[in-house]
């Protein structure tokens, strides 16, 4: 999403693109440097910001978007107002993002009144752009605006939002502190638990001038896609930017995300009636182990399960968890470490589906699909596994497989779980 603000006092590109000629240039520009969205901005939100009146707005950005949309771009209005909302939405404006997180009710109304089939992205913002700078403070920054944005989509839903319309916007340095940003953005994989797009709209913003010593705005492009990549990585699917080429250059070193599943039902050591406490420990080694592959991040790692065991009934539970990796490793040759590390917890390789100290699968390994005797993705028993399915959909509802399968519950029969 390129961002294409025709202000005269945005924070670090204001009064750039004002008028309708520099803007569409600018708009060109950024689509020629692979820019999917247009985002025109006609009301400076920066801290401190004065508001723009719905009339002054418009007339910024009402020529913009009829003009853009005419071209065929995918254009968004970034605005708070809903009589400006509803005017670009019939100029031909596909998506509406409201830094307010559509808490006023005509917002609502305007999306649902333009027939239900644009896009919203909600940001979290608390108070106005004037005073939100004013001693923010949260319990947990990143859980009390993870939990306000899945209620603030419950709501949109519950007032006949459909849900693949909805995109979320944690507001980088909106209501925030540099501190509390930072805090926020290096735990995005969070809000990429909600089960909707993500929104990274960290660009040029002022937390980054704080984490990396860059005064000006506009000297923050490269750090800004940097943090894009990091954010993608994490599971944010959509990019705000200044800077459309920086960004793209950066986001092709995103390494594909890789599924990995854990199970365990012998531990290795354990004092009578701490079986349980002798799995997770056996797995949290396999866990430590993967920290430890090259080129690799574990990005989420679920909560552990204990499962009745599946297909060869006569054994113990198991305890089950999964994990979300970013790797650079090939499939297969991250199969070979899995391989590894299960050696080092002393598996043996007996009875087939029998008794382990440690097993380590790959589910799903993104972009991937394959069928042969040494590796089989996605995992061809993963949507009949409870204890597969279940921890998956902790840290991405409504995934769906490298080869479109949705991973759902509906196919679930046998190792039934429960969360720990």
């Amino acid at each position: 999403m390129g961002i294409l603000n025709v202000t005269p006092d945005s924070f670090s590109d204001g009064g750039q693109h004002e008028g309708l000629a520099a803007a569409l240039a600018h708009a060109e520009r950024m689509v020629e440097e692979s820019a999917r969205i247009i985002d025109v901005g006609g009301e400076s939100t920066r801290p401190g910001a004065a508001p723009v009146g719905e009339e002054e707005e418009l007339a910024r950005v009402l020529p913009v978007v009829r003009e853009l949309a005419a071209r065929g771009m995918c254009v968004s209005i970034d605005t708070r107002h809903a009589g400006v909302a509803r005017a670009c939405l019939e100029a031909g404006a596909a998506i509406v993002n409201d830094v307010s997180g559509f808490r006023d009710p005509a917002m609502v109304r305007a999306v649902l009144e333009a027939g239900g089939d644009c896009g919203l992205v909600a940001m979290r913002m608390p108070g106005e752009p004037a005073t939100m700078q004013d001693a923010p403070s949260y319990d947990d920054v990143v859980a009390d605006v993870r939990d306000w944005l899945a209620d603030r989509a419950a709501e949109l839903e519950a007032a006949g939002i459909a849900r693949e319309r909805i995109c979320l916007d944690p507001g980088p340095g909106f209501g925030k502190t540099p501190q509390q940003t930072l805090e926020m953005v290096r735990n995005f994989q969070e809000f990429a638990r909600l089960g909707y797009p993500v929104m990274a709209a960290l660009s040029r913003k002022s937390y980054l001038g704080f984490a990396y010593g860059i005064e000006r705005p506009t000297d923050r492009d490269e750090v800004s896609a940097t943090e894009a990549l990091m954010a993608c990585e994490l599971g944010a699917s959509v990019v705000r930017t200044h800077n459309v080429a920086a960004t793209v250059a950066a986001l092709k070193d995103m390494r594909p995300y890789a599924f990995l599943g854990l199970g365990c039902n012998v531990p290795l050591v354990a004092e009578p009636g701490e079986e349980r406490e002798g799995k997770i420990a056996m797995l949290n080694q396999a866990i430590t182990e993967l920290c430890a592959l090259p080129d690799s991040q574990i990005v989420d790692i679920s909560s552990f399960y204990e499962s009745e065991p599946a297909y060869y009934l006569d054994q113990d539970v198991f305890v089950n968890a999964v994990v979300l990796l970013r790797t650079g490793i090939p499939p297969k040759e991250l199969l070979g470490y899995l391989h590894a590390i299960e050696n080092s917890s002393g598996r043996v390789r007996g009875i087939a589906n029998g008794p382990r100290t440690c097993d380590l699968d790959i589910l799903d390994y993104q972009l991937y699909v394959a069928d042969s005797d040494e590796l089989t993705l996605p995992h061809p028993r993963l949507l009949e596994r409870d204890f597969v399915v279940k921890p998956l959909l902790e840290l991405r509802p409504r995934h769906v497989l490298a080869n479109d399968a949705p991973v759902t519950d509906a196919a679930v029969r046998v190792g039934k779980s429960v969360r720990l």
